[in-house]
């Protein structure tokens, strides 16, 4: 039997070498892409989501382009989680998008629902990183 747990311990041995590396990459956060932005919005004149209003005809604009968005299934998972912003009717769009034609879905979209003249677009595109 002995010999068994040598080889055991031999093996878990090298396994824990073989993957320091690894857990030692794992340790490391992500560095943050969003921080200018994060200062923009904290900007007074800035519109943000909590500044949302809460009666009922900006609730319901704001579902509506929410659900519209989500609904249209060729935009990416950034475009489905933009952050849209009512204020006695007038809308918001913020975050990132994948490409021009997201923004321009996604502001289409918003004014469908709350007029021309009712929809400012603050989208940003920001393309997926390719791998070389």
């Amino acid at each position: 039997m002995r010999p068994t747990w040598i080889a055991i311990a031999i093996a878990f041995g090298f396994l824990a070498c073989e993957g320091a590396p690894y857990l030692a990459a794992q340790d490391q956060a992500p560095a943050s892409d969003n921080t200018k932005t994060n200062k923009r919005d904290r900007s007074k004149a800035a519109p943000t989501a909590d500044q949302a209003k809460n009666t009922t005809s900006d609730r319901d604009i704001m579902q509506k382009i929410r659900k519209a968005v989500i609904d249209e299934k060729s935009l990416s998972t950034y475009a489905h989680n933009v952050k849209i912003i009512s204020q006695h009717g007038k809308v918001t769009l913020k975050g990132p998008v994948r490409s021009d034609e997201e923004k321009t879905t996604i502001e289409k979209l918003a004014t469908d629902v709350a007029g021309a003249g009712n929809v400012t677009n603050e989208i940003t595109v920001k393309p997926a990183n390719k791998k070389s």
